[in-house]
């Protein structure tokens, strides 16, 4: 196998080093004639996968990286050894991400220079491994925390568009070396299925944007400013938390988000609420004092209105303010009630103001059901939901055809080099007659 022209021989020596671990090139030693075997390719593809395996599980490291305390904490109960596992993770994770990628480049540069794609033995080892220690991963993630696949589920709804755009990228750079590699081999069966297969899954991926619904697609002119000030509780410092009257105050304040807790009553009615007892806020011990130590899911929506959720506020002082309260604020404070987040939500819709909410207890065996309550809520509330704006979806498409022809250019490239270098071996191959002929004589 020649070497394409711009190829030239140190380059290629020290890349097939680097990959095979030997300093001899095909154009250098013909007699053993050197080329790639159907194993070497399984081993590329082999090295393609768990370069995609190991790229996934770094998303999911990334995603975790909140909840990473859950799992230091487990590895000091069971070996009393405390340390930041996630920067030893995500460290060694980018490191095997490294080395299969310097891998990649090696293999692509070796199948454009013309050169065989001969994996050695010890890289083959550290594959095998890597895999493994990956599926390990992946494994004790869904034993111990099989409710992360949660947050990655809503993280690719965000990340979605971003991560087609890359793909397509990664994708459409392989459209060079296996063009290269299509003309470079004489079996055509491998030629067919090389380009089925990559036809099928650029379609897939040119066709993906049709399925992929992602809150973060809006209107630069569509996303509400910067907040600079953020409610907590609403005004938890001039009003009772999380009730209506701290809401008005925090609009009072100029204040751009409504930071507040949601949870769901028994009844199914979600309401504003941080702890999971009432006692702190509200005076359920002195109307359910026999259920005042139960959870505030655990109360029908009924029960939630007949307590008194602002006095406490006056009678505790939570804060210095509260004595600088007027009148007409410490009486409007004692008649707050719990509010429903409907009620919150129509509140809402006479200001500017957004609102942002933690829905809670996050471990609650009904925690699915909350979820669709609430968001049953949220629909029916009338507040406009943004949809995909046409901006995104032109970008999409600019990213799809820019790809095909990237990928069409780099086929008919690779193909009138292949032509080029035919008529130049076909020579030799006559000259070579000829003088094999004139000998015999």
């Amino acid at each position: 196998m020649a070497d394409p022209p711009g190829c030239c021989h140190p380059c290629a020596t020290c890349l097939l080093c680097l990959y095979s671990c030997q300093w001899i090139t095909a154009k250098k030693e013909k007699k053993k004639v050197l080329h790639t075997t159907k194993c070497d390719c399984s081993w590329f593809i082999f090295l393609f996968c768990v370069f995609v395996f190991t790229l996934v599980w770094l998303y999911f490291a990334i995603i975790l990286l909140n909840d990473f305390h859950n799992f230091n904490e487990f590895i000091f109960k069971q070996r009393k050894l405390w340390l930041d596992w996630s920067l030893v993770l995500l460290i060694a994770t980018a490191m095997l991400i490294i080395y299969l990628s310097v891998l990649l480049v090696l293999a692509l540069c070796l199948q454009l220079c013309g050169q065989p794609l001969k994996l050695h033995w010890l890289h083959k080892t550290l594959l095998i491994l890597t895999a493994l220690v990956v599926a390990a991963a992946f494994t004790g993630l869904e034993i111990k925390w099989a409710e992360e696949w949660r947050s990655a589920h809503i993280s690719l709804q965000a990340t979605g568009p971003f991560l087609h755009i890359a793909v397509v990228g990664g994708m459409t750079i392989l459209a060079w070396p296996l063009a290269s590699f299509i003309y470079c081999t004489y079996n055509t069966g491998l030629k067919v299925v090389l380009l089925l297969m990559y036809s099928a899954l650029m379609i897939a991926l040119y066709l993906a944007p049709l399925g992929i619904a992602s809150p973060c697609i809006m209107e630069e002119n569509q996303l509400p400013p910067k907040p600079a000030l953020v409610g907590h509780r609403g005004a938890p410092m001039l009003a009772p938390e999380n009730t209506l009257m701290s809401l008005h105050k925090a609009v009072d304040c100029d204040v751009q988000v409504f930071e507040t807790d949601v949870m769901v009553s028994a009844d199914g009615v979600p309401f504003l609420m941080h702890d999971e007892e009432l006692t702190r806020t509200t005076n359920v011990q002195a109307v359910f004092p026999e259920r005042a130590a139960l959870n505030s899911t655990a109360f029908n929506w009924t029960d939630l209105q007949q307590l008194d959720a602002g006095s406490w506020f006056l009678e505790r002082k939570p804060f210095p303010t509260v004595q600088s309260l007027s009148a007409g604020d410490r009486d409007q404070a004692t008649k707050q009630r719990i509010p429903s987040l409907e009620e919150v939500l129509e509140a809402i819709k006479q200001s500017s103001i957004s609102i942002m909410f933690d829905l809670r207890p996050e471990n609650h065996s009904d925690y699915q059901t909350f979820v669709n309550a609430t968001l049953e809520v949220i629909l029916q509330s009338g507040i406009p939901l943004q949809q995909p704006s046409s901006t995104y979806l032109m970008i999409w498409i600019v990213v799809d055809c820019t790809s095909f022809l990237a990928i069409l250019w780099a086929f008919l490239l690779m193909k009138k080099c292949s032509r080029r270098r035919q008529p130049a071996e076909s020579e030799t191959d006559v000259l070579l007659t000829k003088i094999n002929s004139l000998m015999q004589q």
